[in-house]
């Protein structure tokens, strides 16, 4: 029995199958897929259809798990070891595409279908020249003699926006910027000029601008009558380029039509629930998740009553960076101030958003205001006094003031440890001796919406989500009075995403603790900040209130920034 997307779809054709008078480019009808491992079978696409025609691009929404990522590698031959897969009709231009074997699927790949990934960084061998990826695929098909080839390959690259392609073709990926590199995997997919290009999260965790300048990219291949299947947790960046979408939740289709109807109409619950957690300036001071947070009764000392019983002057700053200057040394030997003459206050219960692009300086600005870091010139004060000119012995006893938040927890925990040794560790540096660490350990548990039973549980062995809950946990241990987050929630699906942001807002309410929020989503430092500092080229370009800065930018470069931003808004909707 075919599954259907819901039964208020049950009735309509595949998404795509009557966009035009041609037939569609792809057909994929009934699809399921499933993995065998140790005698087992999982099945993780449950009977899906959707329909692509050039010219027109198709994207398909879900979070992790939904079987999106699966679904894209399934069109292209690289569904994995142990995988079945079956389908009544899985089609590319009319090819039976179920009957490959894997040399003919070599043929097809890169032929006939281009595929892109998201981390360039992994997908583009670093050994190799970027001139040596991009024509990889022309080598494969064996697409000209070689001196073809170079001119092709210099050609693709200036076709994607790559300046000095020439120069660009000779580096190593590593050694260009992350836009570049995400340009130069979409130039090595666009090679042979396929028909349909599959792009499975290109522009997750990009800067702004970068993002908009691959989605451009995107739209201009399928202006070219180019088939695009874009796969994305993003609705924003949906919106920017989809005609239609398919929403994908545990291996099925809950909802499938125009964009402009399924971002903006939407039937299912669920396409409803990632709709309204997508942060913005219109979410500001309400909760994104439909999930409910309740704070456990904090038994610790309150940065509040601490500023409170030692009858803190409110105006003094909790943290302040005054003319922080930081320089590097590069392998050439010259020196670069990546950060300079940088300053900002941030106040008690507040959030100051920092945002920018990759190189602005917003992160070693982070590490100075963290003490990981001593600038060159400059300081940073905690409540009036000093903190980054302390020696590592004076800073001691300061240390636990100052919290911290990861984009990848995974990376800062030992993975030995599990999550009640993590919190038993930060419980250790508070300010008082706890006489039951393990009963605070499940108290920290359940202020982040956790239980008891993640104490024996090792980091490996938690969602993405879960593991960032603990993380948070780990950073209010100590009771701290500031917590520096320095990219959240970048990795994390739209739901997930929402319950943490709603989790931050109600810490932040209930125990008066100071963020400083580090971001290259605009829609996230909307939604969270009430102060906000723009940084460019390593130097503040705008500060001020989160509402004049974003609604009325005063310098060119926020303006640009705002203008890039991708919105839940399709070419001629709402």
């Amino acid at each position: 029995m075919t599954a259907t997307p819901s039964t208020a779809l049950a009735a309509r054709p595949a998404p795509g199958a009557d966009a035009g008078p041609g037939a569609p480019l792809l057909r994929v009808e009934n699809l399921r897929v499933g993995f065998t491992r140790g005698g087992r079978t999982t099945d993780v696409v449950h009977g899906i259809s959707f329909a692509l025609e050039a010219g027109r691009c198709l994207a398909v929404v879900g979070e992790s798990g939904s079987g999106k990522s699966v679904t894209a590698r399934t069109l292209v031959g690289l569904t994995g070891a142990g995988a079945s897969v079956t389908a009544d009709r899985l089609e590319l231009a009319g090819r039976d595409l179920t009957a490959l074997r894997p040399r003919q699927w070599r043929a097809v790949r890169g032929a006939e279908v281009g595929f892109v990934l998201q981390d360039a960084l992994v997908s583009l061998d670093q050994l190799r020249t970027v001139g040596n990826e991009v024509g990889e695929p022309l080598r494969l098909h064996r697409w000209g003699d070689r001196h073809r080839r170079a001119r092709r390959v210099l050609k693709v690259l200036a076709e994607v926006g790559v300046p000095e392609p020439g120069l660009r073709a000779r580096q190593r990926p590593y050694e260009l910027s992350g836009g570049l590199r995400q340009r130069a995997l979409i130039a090595t997919a666009l090679a042979l000029d396929p028909a349909l290009v599959v792009a499975d999260e290109p522009t997750t965790a990009l800067d702004v601008t970068v993002q908009a300048q691959v989605l451009d990219l995107l739209a201009q291949t399928k202006e070219r009558g180019k088939a695009v299947l874009l796969i994305s947790h993003d609705l924003a960046v949906v919106a920017r380029l989809a005609d239609e979408v398919c929403v994908m939740r545990d291996g099925v289709i809950v909802e499938a039509g125009p964009a402009e109807q399924v971002l903006h109409r939407p039937r299912h619950p669920y396409t409803r629930t990632l709709v309204d957690a997508v942060p913005s300036e219109h979410t500001r001071g309400t909760r994104l998740s439909s999930v409910p947070v309740t704070l456990a009764s904090h038994h610790g000392v309150t940065a509040r009553e601490r500023a409170g019983s030692a009858a803190a002057d409110a105006t003094v700053p909790v943290l302040e960076a005054r003319g922080l200057t930081k320089r590097f040394r590069g392998p050439d030997k010259v020196d670069r101030t990546v950060v300079d003459g940088v300053s900002f206050s941030l106040g008690r219960g507040r959030t100051l958003g920092i945002v920018g692009e990759s190189g602005s300086g917003k992160t070693t600005t982070a590490r100075m205001a963290l003490a990981m870091l001593t600038p060159d010139a400059g300081e940073v004060l905690l409540d009036g006094g000093p903190w980054s000119s302390l020696t590592s012995q004076g800073r001691r006893p300061l240390r636990r003031r100052v919290g911290v938040v990861y984009q990848d927890p995974l990376s800062s925990f030992d993975p030995r440890w599990s999550v009640g040794r993590v919190l038993a560790d930060a419980i250790g540096r508070a300010p008082a001796r706890v006489p039951d660490p393990r009963a605070r350990a499940v108290e920290l548990l359940e202020l982040v919406g956790l239980g008891p039973e993640h104490l024996d549980r090792r980091p490996l062995r938690l969602s993405g989500g879960q593991r960032q809950r603990v993380a948070i946990a780990r950073a209010l241990a100590p009771e701290p009075d500031v917590v520096v987050l320095d990219e959240p929630v970048s990795a994390l699906d739209v739901s997930v995403q929402a319950q943490v942001l709603d989790l931050l807002g109600d810490l932040q309410q209930a125990l008066g603790v100071a963020y400083l929020f580090i971001s290259h989503d605009l829609g996230v430092i909307r939604h969270m900040s009430h102060d906000v500092l723009v940084m460019h080229g390593g130097r503040v370009v705008e500060h001020g209130p989160a509402d004049d800065v974003l609604a009325d930018p005063q310098h060119e470069y926020t303006r640009g920034l705002l203008a890039a931003v991708p919105r839940l808004t399709t070419p001629g909707g709402p």
